[in-house]
């Protein structure tokens, strides 16, 4: 146990040694600063405007306000775009240095095991990713220091689905550099499975279905969901399952023992485990709503209330996927009867993008639900009016909501003292400084 744990330490180490010898991993650090400091001093600056700030009086806006919405997720923006544009080149360059190069194959020489090897290089990448975090930690920092408030639920979600989000990019990365001959090749690769992920969403914005269920898993989408403070496992188990994918795919191709027909036996075993896994995973429906202002569910009386039904719910839906009515009924309503009736089922009827020559026409725009026999007709997309139609056929007495706290927002009209030094000089020196230290340390060795 001690030898696997020292040897462990040892491929770490050197993976870290090979990842700080990258001028791309120094230069990502760079630029991950100003990008930071850009996206959370125009946060606090608009947020401030929301407030009341520049002499204004607070307004019904600013009674709601959220650091989630209004810092914390424009802050973090920046590492959605650097995970996406500048990361998977840091990733690609760990693995296609050493295969140009030769040195991986006499890697598989010792006794560390191929599985052991990835892992050790996705463990440095992870923790240089981790360094890379430093200036969004010291965001939030400066966010409390000028009496902004964290809610540690939502702030940890969002955390995680960015660390998940670059888990995913680092699996791509690393199985694009084992089936590419080389770096460059590695990131064409990388670049058009990031194209393609937002062609996917692009398409299926007005078709639902399968494509649209396909699009609700792509990087993008899968972090608007904590973005939003929602931890939801399906998106969770979809996205760690594609990580893994991504790792096991590389260990088939860079194991220069096995023939090309071989690999590609392996690769399609790998994919159909993977896609079985997929569909598990995209089945599970526990969700839980972890924001401080409650945006993904009803109030708790009616939670309360909803929680009596025993019964199933279907809901069938007669509005087209572009139509905003369907938008708002699945972000104001479904959604969130979906958290508290795990039995409900959807049946969107309109499928087409139109969706008005669908059987009849004055049908349109319909939405029946369906429980204990009973069906019942609503045109409404408001929460208040499907509640109490669901109650109805439910034979529920509403529920009093007297004496329950509403979201009181945290308006602050605040000055991001400080930062531009911070992120624009302060970082970018300190960044220098350590990689100037670090390569003449290296040519002295």
């Amino acid at each position: 146990m001690r030898s696997r744990l020292s040897r462990a330490v040892l491929l770490f180490g050197k993976e870290w040694r090979e990842l700080t010898a990258s001028r791309a991993f120094w230069l990502l650090l760079a630029i991950i600063g100003p990008l930071v400091g850009h996206g959370f001093i125009t946060a606090v600056e608009t947020y401030a405007e929301a407030s009341g700030g520049a002499g204004g009086a607070p307004g019904a806006l600013a009674q709601g306000l959220s650091p989630l919405d209004g810092v914390l997720v424009p802050t973090f923006g920046a590492y959605d775009l650097a995970v996406t544009l500048l990361f998977p080149f840091v990733a690609i360059r760990l693995v296609s240095a050493e295969k140009s190069s030769g040195a991986w194959k006499l890697m598989l020489q010792s006794p560390a095991s191929l599985t052991q090897m990835l892992l050790a290089k996705g463990a440095a990448l992870l923790a240089g990713w981790s360094v890379a975090w430093i200036p969004g930690l010291l965001a939030l920092g400066l966010w409390k220091t000028y009496g902004g408030t964290l809610y540690p639920p939502e702030t940890l979600n969002l955390l995680a689905g960015h660390l998940l989000h670059a888990g995913l990019a680092t699996g791509v990365a690393v199985a694009a550099a084992a089936l590419a001959d080389s770096a460059a090749s590695a990131a064409i690769v990388t670049l058009g499975f990031t194209v393609g992920t937002w062609a996917l969403e692009f398409v299926a914005a007005g078709r639902g279905g399968l494509l649209q269920k396909l699009a609700s898993y792509t990087p993008t989408s899968a972090l608007r969901v904590f973005e939003q403070g929602q931890l939801r496992l399906s998106t969770l188990a979809v996205t760690l399952v594609l990580t893994l994918a991504g790792f096991a795919l590389a260990a088939v191709w860079l194991d220069p023992r096995r023939r090309t027909v071989e690999r590609v036996v392996r690769s399609i075993a790998v994919c159909a485990v993977a896609a079985g896994l997929l569909f598990t995973s995209a089945e599970l429906r526990p969700t839980w709503d972890v924001s401080e202002n409650r945006r993904n569910s009803f109030p708790l009386a009616d939670e309360r209330a909803l929680n009596r039904i025993r019964q199933p719910l279907h809901v069938t839906v007669y509005l087209a996927p572009e139509d905003p009515r369907l938008l708002d009924l699945n972000r104001e309503v479904l959604s969130k009867l979906d958290r508290v009736l795990p039995g409900m089922a959807i049946d969107y009827a309109a499928r087409s993008r139109a969706g008005l020559f669908e059987g009849p026409a004055e049908r349109y725009g319909e939405v029946w639900y369906e429980l204990g026999g009973r069906k019942v007709m609503s045109r409404s997309a408001t929460e208040e009016i499907v509640l109490e139609t669901i109650y109805r056929l439910a034979g529920i007495a509403p529920p009093s909501h007297a004496g329950e706290l509403e979201y009181p927002g945290h308006p602050l009209a605040a000055r991001p003292t400080g930062a531009n030094w911070i992120f624009y000089v302060l970082w970018p020196l300190v960044v220098a400084l350590s990689g100037w230290v670090h390569f003449r340390h290296r040519s002295r060795t």
